[in-house]
């Protein structure tokens, strides 16, 4: 490999498309992971104030944002490609 980068463009393809996996399938399982927290915690709120019903939308809701950044952020990476 005389003079030759490791990563040449061609290379750092397959290093985007791992990264965007890694990105992407860690979001989903954090997300999934609060949204279960956020959903168990505020069921048993809910059954002590059910006036608190309508805040509970907003707090279930709070988790997706991330997996919805993190899919903005990858497909920003895969236009790289």
């Amino acid at each position: 490999m005389e003079g030759k980068d490791l990563l040449a463009a061609g290379d750092s393809a397959g290093l985007i498309g791992l990264g965007v996996g890694i990105l992407v399938g860690a979001a989903a399982i954090a997300t999934g992971y609060s949204q279960g927290k956020i959903g168990s915690a505020l069921m048993a709120a809910i059954a002590e104030r059910p006036e608190l019903e309508k805040q509970a939308l907003l707090y279930m809701v709070l988790p997706e944002s991330i997996l919805i950044i993190s899919v903005g952020i990858a497909y920003l990476l895969l236009s790289k490609i």
